[in-house]
């Protein structure tokens, strides 16, 4: 046996779904509104983990424009039968309120990677599908059951209905199957056939500090289901573990028989504030002779955990220095909802640069100029160069930390009618926006180097003419704020940081950038 240390992938990695063919596993887990949609990871020995293409790359599969924060792509749902892929997904629209408009779709591939199909709509009753593979054939959608209605409770249970292939929609009566355990919020549903029961393995408690997982198991497909008298089979609830928030998990089996369960957890830094968001571990399982599954260690999440001694894995990896000089992006750059198009983005335009067109506001649901990677570290260094000369105020380009659009830290070359060309920064805390220092004065001409520096949540800002001799921009401050705890609607997404530029005059002036430094 080998062992691996969780989380297996550091980072916003939320909701995994794990999928073994063959030798191969596969782990999918939600971008929310980060575009393209779905993260994909490859191993053979469950300790390396590759990235893989994200398979909803183009609009056709995930339009996302004017989607809220922390809506877009919710837990995706990886299978594999008949020779195909099968990936279900929602695509949460809006999420506030009393509604949830959450629309879940089916795409195919015939290769994990890729190309994949453009989607087939299920349904919009509720979130986090899932698709069960029936040994007869038969193909079977799980969800959650949203209710809306005051009286009742909004979480209404898992429905299960029929998927016909030939067709491409869902067929016959829809059925409740679950209603859940007193733990209550049921949802991410799950089905595995074993020793002759159905397994039905959900999310229970909310996504933060109650989170966990529970099973319950049927000799029907269709129920009664009888819940687990030791549930929940994991959660960090009331525990100081390293890993909190554990819930949220799907099962796998390995080659030689082994059970492991990936589930999402949080690390958080000060007044339980999660910086780098939901994370992906693994725990490793057995079966009790009464026929019900247990996490190895207890229901506690462990932080060290035994893996098959397979042949190990050596994944292609990807330089986190991008001077942007290949053909393609590399596959860790997300945009905020939209596809990379010519209408905002180059790297071949010129040469050596990576050209951003100014678009809107950080607050914009619609067309961010924003290009970011999932901050998987706490200490971090960052470093970008832009070629960017304004004329008004209203254009900016420069270095960001961004959770989303009500929480961000922004470090920019502008324009001030006293100052000339300047630096400065900006930051927004839970929708309130602030600039904590004034903006300093820069010569015309020549490019600008921007730097941050992250030590645990404090994030010291620097900029440079030359990338040699640096000067502080304000204080280092606390970046807690970016984080899913600390607002008063609940969210998903973990920090990002990235380049962007914003021309609110409409123009669409271009700022070039000759590279992007990711140091831990």
């Amino acid at each position: 046996m080998r062992t691996i240390e969780n989380p297996i992938l550091t980072g916003f990695h939320p909701d995994p779904s794990i999928l073994r063919v063959g030798d191969d596993y596969y782990i999918a887990t939600s971008t929310f509104e980060w575009f393209p949609g779905v993260e994909l990871y490859h191993s053979r020995d469950l300790r390396h983990w590759e990235m893989l293409p994200s398979p909803l790359n183009r609009r056709s599969q995930l339009d996302m424009i004017g989607n809220c924060d922390s809506g877009g792509v919710w837990a995706p749902c990886l299978s594999y039968s008949d020779g195909l892929y099968y990936l279900i997904y929602t695509d949460m629209k809006s999420k506030h309120g009393a509604y949830k408009d959450s629309h879940n779709y089916l795409v195919t591939a015939a290769d994990i990677k890729g190309p994949w199909s453009d989607p087939v709509y299920l349904n919009s009753s509720g979130f986090d599908p899932s698709l069960y593979h029936e040994e007869d054939g038969t193909k079977w959608l799980l969800n959650m059951l949203w209710d809306y209605r005051a009286a009742n409770h909004s979480f209404a249970g898992i429905v299960i209905q029929e998927y016909s292939r030939a067709e491409q929609r869902l067929i016959g009566p829809v059925k409740t199957i679950f209603t859940g355990t007193s733990i209550g919020l049921t949802e991410a549903p799950h089905i595995y056939k074993q020793n002759g029961y159905y397994y039905l393995v959900t999310a229970e408690g909310g996504t933060e500090y109650e989170h966990a997982v529970t099973v319950a198991r049927s000799r029907s497909l269709f129920g009664p289901y009888e819940v687990d008298p030791a549930n929940p089979v994991l959660t960090s609830k009331d525990t100081d573990a390293y890993l909190q928030k554990a819930g949220h998990g799907s099962l796998v089996q390995t080659q030689d028989g082994a059970w492991y369960l990936a589930h999402l957890c949080g690390r958080p830094v000060k007044n339980r504030r999660c910086i780098l968001g939901r994370e992906t571990a693994l725990q490793k399982c057995y079966w009790t002779e009464d026929d019900w599954i247990r996490v190895e260690g207890g229901s506690r999440p462990q932080t060290f955990v035994e893996v098959p001694d397979l042949p190990e894995f050596y994944p292609q990896t990807e330089s986190n220095k991008d001077d942007f000089t290949g053909e393609y992006l590399k596959k860790y750059w997300k945009s905020l909802r939209r596809p990379f198009t010519e209408e905002w983005i180059t790297w071949n335009e010129r040469e050596g640069y990576l050209r951003l067109k100014g678009g809107e506001s950080l607050n914009s649901l619609h067309r961010q100029s924003l290009l970011a990677r999932r901050l998987n570290s706490l200490d971090t260094e960052v470093e970008t160069c832009v070629d960017f000369h304004p004329v008004t105020f209203q254009q900016m380009a420069g270095l960001i930390f961004y959770y989303d659009t009500m929480d961000h830290v922004y470090l920019f070359v502008s324009h001030d009618e006293e100052e000339g060309r300047c630096v400065g920064m900006l930051r927004t805390v839970f929708g309130a926006y602030e600039e904590p220092t004034v903006r300093i004065s820069i010569p015309d001409e020549g490019e600008v180097y921007l730097k941050g520096v992250l030590q645990q949540e404090w994030l010291q800002l620097y900029y440079s003419a030359d990338g040699k001799v640096w000067q502080a921009v304000g204080d280092s401050m606390d970046i807690s704020h970016l984080s899913d705890d600390t607002a008063d609607d609940v969210r998903f997404t973990g920090t990002f940081t990235g380049i962007c530029s914003q021309d609110l005059s409409g123009t669409k002036l271009a700022a070039d950038f000759r590279y992007f430094d990711y140091r831990t």
